[in-house]
Order: C-alpha cells, then structure tokens, then sequence
C-alpha cells in the first residue's frame, strides 16, 4: 500500500515572516489592511490553528506624540475587556521594543468590511440589510451600556467587518473610542466627517453619536453610496451636516419604512434613540425567528 512521503523541503509551506514571542502567532506577509495608524496583516493561530489578523503600529511613527501612544495603549486594554459575539475579539498584545511596534491579534472576519462586501454583493434583500443593521446595533448596546459606557466616535461600513458566509457583522476599529463614565459626555472631535453627527463638532455629545453614524451606515448599506459624496471637502461636508441638510444619497432611499427608520437614527440628540430603543423598533419585526440563520444567498 503506497503512502504519502513528506517532503523534506516543504516548499509548499508558506513562511512566517514574523513570530510573536511566545512562539504561539506567525505573521505572513500579506495585509489584510492599512490605516493611518496601523497595518493589519495576516496572520495564525499555530495554537488553535486558525487564521488571525496581526495589527502593527509603528510607535516611532509617534515618537513625539504621547498622547496618540496612550491612546492606543488605552484602545487595546479597552479591547481586551469586551466579550461580545458582534465586537472583534483581542486575542494577545505586546510591544517588540527593538522594532519599535506595538502589535496585537484579533480575530478576522472571512468577508472583510462591510463596505467592501456590500459593494461586491449588490443584490442583497431588504431582510438581509435589516440582519446587518440589527447585529450592528446589538454590538453599539453593549458599548453603550457597558460599565463604563464606550462611545465608538469612528462607526462606519470600513470598521464593520462580516463573516459572509454566516452573515455574521461585528463591529471593529475602536482606536478613537472614548470611554466615558457616568456622566455619558466626552468633548474631543474625532471620527470620519461623512459619518459624524452634527454634535460632534460642538465637542459636547454622548453615545448618541454612534446612532446616528449608524444611520449612516445604513444608508451607506441600502444605496452603495458613501454619504455627502457629493460634497468635494471636510467644510462642505460640516456646513450641510451642522446645518441639518441630509446627504443626497436620502434621495435614493424608496422604501418609507427605511427611511423613517433612517430618520429616527439622524434626528437631533434629544429626539434620538438608543440603541436598545431600536433593537425593539417595529424596523426589526419579524426577524427574530430567523436570526439564528444568518446566512445570505445572493
């Protein structure tokens, strides 16, 4: 009975570029990712022999700005104390002091974000939008009411990243998350302007924020269209914005029950919902009995 003799060489063997040190995550070489802080690449679990993603910040980058270190420090313990099916999941952190990175594994989503994947799957249902949304709003409740409350400030379709084949969405990218307290305020302007509710730039807001950059999101998922990209700089976008103007891409929106449910996300603060008051919105009836299924056939 002829057997399979290995190969010595193993050239079919894709190497590590890097190994943390504890031996246990390998990094390749590919990236899944970059932003203005942080490549993320791919990366393995030998361990539990899953794929993982390797996120790498260049502290030298920000050798002169403490502030943006402590930040991120702050962002990865923050991570490590969420445990939640619909945020992404920190695995390990540590600094390489030679190389000056600051890196740590998450868990990666098979699909990549939801930007990109909504764009590739442009015919998708109403139903399976409504799946996304809700998942996404399960994900901001339990930042909100998490103890202390965490203000996400940065949401939109690139920081949301899906497993496609199960429809599953988790929320990601919690580098400009504050974490605010009792007092539910925070003052600093950050976030992605097309997606930053008019409150943030008066830098006196609560989580509120967040239910508003998810009706974006929305919007973003229902017409494959960014918000306000009709404006041509960050000044057109704050003058619409602050002024209450909506993006044209509303224009788009047919189904009134959409967008009322759009409305009811951008409306001024004291007329906002929570997230746990639009987890119970007539928007999401009728999905509970096939929430367990969250797959999408397109």
């Amino acid at each position: 009975m002829p057997c399979v003799q290995p190969d010595p060489s193993d050239n079919d063997a894709e190497p590590f570029v890097e190994i943390d040190p504890t031996g246990r995550y390998g990094r390749y070489s590919d990236m899944l990712g970059s932003g203005a802080v942080k490549k993320v690449y791919r990366g393995f679990d030998q361990e539990e022999g899953i794929e993982v993603a390797w996120n790498q910040v260049r502290l030298r980058n920000f050798s002169d700005d403490g502030s943006m270190i402590d930040r991120l420090y702050a962002e990865v313990r923050l991570l490590r104390s969420l445990k939640h099916e619909n945020i992404i999941e920190l695995y390990n952190v540590w600094t390489d002091d030679e190389n000056h990175t600051l890196n740590f594994i998450t868990e990666v989503c098979t699909s990549g974000n939801l930007r990109e994947y909504r764009k590739k799957h442009r015919h998708v249902s109403l139903k399976a939008l409504k799946k996304w949304s809700k998942q996404i709003l399960m994900g901001l409740e339990y930042l909100h009411t998490h103890d202390p409350c965490i203000i996400h400030r940065d949401l939109n379709c690139s920081n949301v990243f899906i497993n496609g084949n199960v429809g599953q969405v988790k929320i990601g990218d919690l580098g400009l998350a504050a974490i605010v307290g009792k007092s539910h305020a925070a003052h600093s302007i950050l976030g992605t302007p097309e997606f930053m509710a008019p409150e943030l730039y008066e830098e006196e807001y609560t989580e509120l924020v967040d239910i508003y950059s998810f009706g974006m999101c929305v919007l973003e998922m229902v017409t494959l269209e960014i918000p306000y990209s009709e404006c041509d700089s960050v000044a057109k976008i704050y003058k619409k914005v602050t002024a209450g103007i909506r993006p044209q891409a509303m224009n788009k929106v047919e189904d009134p029950e959409v967008r009322a449910f759009i409305e009811r996300c951008l409306a001024q603060p004291r007329m906002r919902p929570s997230a746990s008051m639009l987890l119970r919105d007539s928007f999401f009836d009728g999905l509970e009995e096939d929430m367990g299924d969250l797959s999408i056939h397109n």
